[in-house]
């Protein structure tokens, strides 16, 4: 088959968030199937037009202009463009190419209440939350979700979130995030509990930060940096002194094994954040047994598979766990479970049996333009020059 991969980052090139790492993964590992795989997603500093990622082809528009889009969509001349996320991209390239296959799968799910609480605490500034939403959620956007020939998502609980949000005659399927399952997991002698996340104020990760100072037996690992740098070097001010904290910076997991190393010996995964879909932090946490500590709960991995700080009850929940060692059966079922649902080859089996089904279906009459996307054509079906 030839797939193109649409997002709005790709996991390289000084981009590295839970969108473009399930990109990233998803592609490579189809290129290791055999099929021809493409992704288009807007250029970053330093990245090429046309640049080879990973036994996949990557074509990057100008973000200022994403009408070029267009014309990558058709250079790709793909069999099955597959969103990771929906964007402007997913509509351009669904306009580019009506009579191809289409289908996306919801990451991040957000209704209003859920950008209302991006702008509450903006990860760089409040004009970038407002970019976001209109780059990911705008009218058309929001009615090429209707005509796609499939819609699925990456957990259980955000398929009916997916239906209210879009107006969808059903919810959402459930669509697995490929997860490598480490062959051996080897948890640390000493008590040890990770954060592994963007230090973004989104993301809280003060919260985490405090519980390094009520527990000083216990080792702390921080992995991830801000986008806001003086709120990062803020953080290092306030905590950099802990004897029993470690802040390692933005770790590549696909350049090196430290990021499986953390959390092979860790007992704990903490997530602190106020919002999460389905984080991919907490799926590798748990394909490594860690127990999960968190604020938010889904498909109940916190209540399941750890302690659920609903409360933002992160000391308390902490000392439950590691009290008796209920980290460690909790974990075991968390690894368990991941493996079972999430381990890497039976969820790209999935994403195969996903796009086999599409192309053994005549194209859905729902991927035709209507006449109000006459407004944008024109630009959308600009110049087309060879790349």
């Amino acid at each position: 088959m030839r797939i193109c991969l649409i997002s709005v980052e790709i996991f390289a090139w000084g981009k590295h968030g839970g969108f473009g790492r399930a990109t990233r993964l998803i592609g490579r590992e189809l290129a290791a199937r055999g099929h021809e795989v493409f992704a288009i997603v807007p250029r970053r500093a330093e990245q090429g037009e046309v640049e080879q990622l990973d036994g996949m082809t990557v074509l990057g528009f100008p973000p200022n202009n994403p009408w070029a889009a267009a014309r990558l969509a058709r250079q790709a001349n793909a069999d099955i463009y597959h969103s990771c996320e929906p964007s402007f991209t997913t509509y351009i390239a669904m306009r580019a190419m009506p009579e191809r296959r289409h289908m996306v799968t919801f990451r991040d799910p957000r209704n209003a209440v859920d950008w209302l609480m991006e702008l509450a605490r903006p990860s760089l500034n409040y004009l970038q939350v407002l970019h976001n939403c209109l780059f990911e959620n705008n009218l058309l956007v929001r009615r090429c979700i209707k005509r796609m020939n499939a819609v699925y998502t990456i957990a259980n609980y955000l398929g009916p979130k997916v239906q209210a949000i879009y107006g969808l005659a059903e919810p959402a399927i459930f669509l697995p995030t490929p997860m490598p399952i480490p062959a051996r997991v080897e948890k640390a002698s000493r008590p040890t509990v990770c954060y592994i996340a963007r230090l973004d104020r989104r993301k809280r990760p003060q919260l985490f930060l405090d519980l390094a100072e009520k527990f000083p037996e216990v080792d702390f690992l921080v992995a991830g940096k801000s986008r806001n740098k003086a709120w990062e070097e803020s953080l290092h001010r306030r905590y950099g002194h802990l004897e029993n904290l470690k802040l390692l910076g933005f770790v590549d997991q696909f350049a090196s094994d430290q990021h499986s190393e953390i959390l092979s010996k860790s007992w704990v995964f903490v997530n602190t954040a106020t919002r999460e879909a389905m984080p991919n932090s907490i799926l590798e946490a748990t394909a490594h047994s860690c127990s999960i500590l968190s604020y938010v709960d889904p498909d109940g991995f916190a209540s399941n598979f750890g302690y659920h700080a609903a409360k933002d009850d992160f000391e308390a929940g902490l000392r439950w766990l590691l009290e008796n060692d209920r980290w460690r059966e909790r974990g075991e079922a968390a690894g368990a479970h991941t493996a079972a649902t999430f381990e890497l080859g039976r969820a790209m089996d999935l994403h195969e049996a996903a796009y086999r089904k599409l192309l053994a279906c005549t194209p859905d009459a729902r991927q035709q333009p209507d006449e109000t996307d006459d407004l944008v054509s024109a630009q959308a079906d600009g110049p087309r020059p060879s790349l």
